[in-house]
């Protein structure tokens, strides 16, 4: 079922750690800024290269993974007869996945969650060769669209030189002066000696500690699935730098968007959260979805709906007791709310589990999971409580701060890859003296010196 775009979805999916939206809306703005830069410091030339790295390398970034993970869930997961949406992850909590069996109605689920139980390893071996054959041919397309760009580039460049030259001979001719190699020999000099001055090129290798605990994280949140190819990406363009220029620009940007890609999205809205409560005591961590909903409104107007589900809900007990309360409990405000933020997830145009996905029980403290809503909740009812607002107001407010929130940190992270970042590299090529396209000039003096 498609969900219904509207703006709570919208801000819902903005501010969405573990979304692709967030990420692709800051790309396309790092993008733009990038190759409207290399337009402006460079040429024609330039911005071409740059286009076609750029945005070729974001359908790559984006579509690579979902698209190749699609195709084996067609090709090797149906040819072998399994459910490509059972959860490996049910087989770490084996209490859950017998309640799930226990409490699953439908045949065809049943087996597939009876099947995942019976044969744990294969199922653990077959989601890993998935994650493995999807991250390994995104990053192999990857290095063949970086093979393409360099070779269509060098050709384009070859062009513009002949050209160049065939004018220069042209002229050279009619002043009779046919020694066109002594034309370069200033230049060849001059190249050899900014070639001296060049930054020695690191290799650039990522290590973690221990990789197999984390590696659930990496194949089932596709954010983080995205920093592998990310990773991947951002030694290649290291490594395989055409010159120090490019090396130098690759290393603003990469830096750059690490940072405020993967790693500035959450402290930030950590910091805008905490605004709201000491400013506001309102809490706006909830999911936009819940915040905005009607339910939530009507809730907090007739408060004994949600002051009776906090104390209905199983807070003290096992996280087995808590699943099994899901399913038995589906009018339950708490469960609903659960639902509409996607922390209980549910078969398609309907309310009911879907046994064959993982249920993150979560943390109160930290506010994860399905104890994060509840946790979250009860948070918000007690501000309410002492505003002395009606409910309306109350959530007016907490909606007010929930949607800036969100749009000052995109916006704060678009400003510094769509502006600032691009801004930094054309000041770094100005300052330097190193302006033009460094890989046009090394194909002319490549030219010069065969001539």
């Amino acid at each position: 079922m498609i969900p219904a775009i509207n703006a709570s979805a919208i801000y819902s999916t903005l501010g969405n750690p573990s979304s692709l939206v967030p990420l692709a809306v800051k790309d396309v703005a790092n993008s733009l800024g990038l190759t409207t830069g290399s337009y402006i410091i460079g040429d024609k030339l330039e911005g071409k290269d740059r286009f076609l790295d750029e945005f070729g390398t974001q359908a790559i970034w984006l579509f690579g993974l979902p698209v190749f993970k699609k195709i084996t869930d067609l090709t090797l997961y149906k040819a072998l007869k399994i459910d490509p949406k059972a959860d490996v992850r049910l087989l770490d909590t084996p209490e859950i996945l017998d309640k799930a069996i226990e409490l699953e109605k439908d045949a065809k689920l049943k087996k597939s969650l009876e099947k995942l139980k019976t044969s744990p390893k294969f199922s653990k071996g077959l989601a890993l060769t998935k994650f493995g054959i999807a991250t390994a041919l995104t990053i192999v397309s990857y290095t063949m669209l970086t093979k393409y760009r360099h070779k269509q580039t060098k050709e384009a460049a070859k062009k513009e030189i002949l050209a160049e030259h065939a004018k220069q001979a042209k002229a050279l001719k009619q002043t009779k002066d046919n020694n066109l190699r002594t034309t370069f020999g200033e230049f060849i000099k001059n190249a050899e000696e900014n070639d001296t001055k060049e930054t020695t090129q690191p290799k650039v290798s990522f290590t973690g500690g221990n990789i197999v605990s984390a590696l659930k994280d990496f194949m089932f949140d596709p954010v983080k699935n995205l920093m592998i190819v990310d990773g991947s990406i951002t030694t290649e363009r290291l490594s395989q730098s055409r010159n120090g220029q490019e090396f130098i620009g690759y290393t603003i940007k990469e830096g750059a968007t690490w940072a405020f890609m993967y790693f500035a999205s959450k402290p930030i809205q950590k910091y805008l959260e905490k605004q709201a409560l000491e400013k506001h005591n309102k809490s706006i961590d909830l999911d936009a979805r819940v915040i905005e909903s009607n339910e939530l409104k009507n809730a907090f107007t007739n408060k004994s709906v949600v002051e009776e589900s906090l104390k209905n809900f199983p807070k003290n007990a096992t996280d087995v007791e808590i699943y099994e309360y899901l399913h038995k409990n589906p009018d339950d405000f708490i469960v609903k709310m659960a639902k509409k933020c996607d922390e209980i997830p549910t078969l398609p145009k309907s309310e009911l589990i879907d046994t064959r996905k993982f249920i993150d029980i979560g943390n109160y403290e930290e506010k994860t999971g399905i104890k994060g809503v509840y946790a979250k909740i009860e948070n918000l009812l007690k501000q309410y409580n002492a505003s002395g607002e009606t409910a309306e107001e109350f959530l007016s407010k907490v909606k007010s701060l929930k949607r800036k929130s969100v749009l000052k940190n995109l916006g704060a992270c678009i400003a510094a890859l769509g502006i600032a970042v691009p801004a930094i590299m054309i000041a770094v090529r100005y300052i330097s003296g190193d302006k033009d396209f460094r890989v046009k000039e090394d194909l002319e003096k490549e030219l010069a010196l065969n001539a």
